[in-house]
């Protein structure tokens, strides 16, 4: 592992294979990919058109798109909402198309979380400071909380949110919610009471297994909404990537079967976690582990073919995902009962 130093600058992300092949070079193959919070198991892919690759998006699959999304996220009447190619793209955007929030006041952003945050809105010259819990916030005018958070799973309740939205308007700012994992906790949801000065950001690709396919959603005061639809410009989201998010979308029933399946998967998981350390959260596509024993068992895991997520802000800390296949998780659990802890030294 002596090229990690180079292999990992940056931001680290999951996903990332050809890292993982770097740093262990002699694993047996296939490797199986644990380190994002992608469901395994995917929407089934309808059979596309080839018209659908021949031709520019059309105006009205964008609308059928929307109009599928809005029900899928009860998203109100009055509320604007856009699809991007990913959420990603919408972070990035966000804090370009509101000068007028990044000069309002400092910008919190609720942490440990997904990291391109505060990093977007840094890039435009905005005062971000990470805060470990809302009272952290207070100064702030515009907050960013990930929700559920990405990578312990809290939950912030709905009538908290409701507050800090209405302090952000009061002071020029705004609340930036992200949804990414929220499908399975729709409950959890802010959409369906948005409240004034707040964006909303869904993900597609994480639920439904289909990170390619590169769509999300932002939903949030017209005029907001607008503004990100104009910084993307025309045909934004790919026609294949509309057609099948309306499909998926409007299937609430392969919903709340996914749904059920990995929340058995993830109590699954949790069962062969424990004997390792603290399991200290989660959501329904993957769990969080503290161990002291985390770079010793990222590297053992690492050499077996397994890739776990871990993380520049805590080296105690190791993220699963979930298995997609019997084999799979064979390998895992054969891998954790084969995991020997470092002594420490007395």
């Amino acid at each position: 592992m002596g090229g990690e130093a180079n292999v990992m600058e940056g931001i680290w992300h999951g996903g990332d294979l050809g890292r993982a092949r770097a740093l262990f070079p002699a694993a047996p193959k296939p490797w199986i990919d644990l380190s994002t919070g992608i469901n395994p198991i995917p929407y089934p892919l309808p059979a596309l058109p080839l018209s659908l690759w021949q031709r520019l998006p059309a105006a009205d699959d964008e609308a059928a798109l929307l109009t599928a999304a809005r029900n899928a996220y009860r998203v109100l009447a009055e509320a604007g909402i856009v699809a991007a190619p990913g959420t990603q793209i919408l972070i990035d955007l966000l804090p370009r198309v509101v000068p007028d929030r990044v000069g309002a006041g400092p910008v919190a952003v609720l942490g440990p979380t997904y990291a391109e945050h505060a990093l977007a809105w840094r890039k435009m010259g905005a005062t971000v400071v990470e805060a470990d819990t809302l009272a952290q916030a207070d100064d702030a005018a515009t907050v960013v909380v990930v929700n559920p958070n990405n990578p312990d799973g809290r939950l912030l309740p709905q009538e908290a949110l409701t507050v800090l939205a209405a302090r952000c308007a009061a002071r020029g700012g705004l609340l930036v919610v992200d949804e990414a994992f929220c499908d399975f906790t729709p409950e959890a949801s802010l959409v369906p009471a948005l409240p004034p000065a707040t964006l909303v950001l869904r993900s597609f690709g994480k639920t439904y297994g289909l990170a390619g396919v590169r769509l999300g959603f932002a939903m949030g005061e017209a005029d907001l909404v607008s503004a990100l639809r104009d910084a993307m410009g025309p045909w934004a989201v790919a026609g294949p990537a509309l057609s099948i998010g309306a499909q998926a979308l409007a299937d609430a029933a392969w919903l709340a079967q996914a749904g059920a399946a990995r929340t058995a998967d993830a109590a699954r998981l949790d069962a062969v976690l424990a004997p390792l350390g603290e399991i200290i959260g989660g959501t329904a596509l993957f769990r969080l582990l503290a161990t002291p024993a985390a770079p010793a068992l990222f590297a053992h895991l690492g050499a077996h073919g397994l890739y776990v997520r871990r993380f520049q802000h805590d080296p105690t800390r190791l993220r699963f995902g979930l298995p997609g296949d019997a084999p799979g998780w064979a390998r895992l659990e054969a891998a954790l009962a084969s995991f020997a802890p470092p002594s420490r030294a007395s």
